[in-house]
């Protein structure tokens, strides 16, 4: 079983940056794909960005380019989304999940298997 830690969310002024980070219980975290997920009220949850063990191949939507960066530290079972230029749409409960990596990134939420508790970000001035 693995459990997942949500922190960091908060209130941002457009424009602003926070860091989300999410740690993980268990000691198979290096063989798990980590994947950060949203979902805005009256939404369907999102992908975000995701993240191979090694950390070698990484995924994002397009909504993110640019802005958003995904980074992990197996030696602290940790995951990490640092979000930069944020924008009022990137309003959201922002979710961490896992899932053991099978050679690919996936990017549908059905296909992780733990999920984080969720933590609010909001972006308004």
């Amino acid at each position: 079983q693995v459990q997942l830690v949500v922190s960091g969310g908060g209130l941002v002024q457009p424009g602003g940056s926070l860091r989300l980070s999410c740690a993980a219980s268990g000691r198979t975290f290096s063989s798990y794909a980590m994947g950060w997920f949203r979902q805005a009220p009256g939404k369907e949850r999102e992908f975000v960005y995701a993240i191979s063990p090694t950390g070698t191949s990484t995924d994002y939507a397009d909504s993110v380019k640019g802005r958003f960066t995904i980074s992990r530290d197996n030696a602290k079972n940790t995951v990490y989304l640092q979000m930069n230029s944020l924008k009022p749409e990137d309003t959201a409960v922002y979710y961490c999940a896992s899932r053991p990596y099978s050679g690919r990134i996936y990017t549908e939420p059905t296909r992780y298997s733990y999920w984080g508790q969720g933590t609010q970000v909001t972006v308004s001035s």
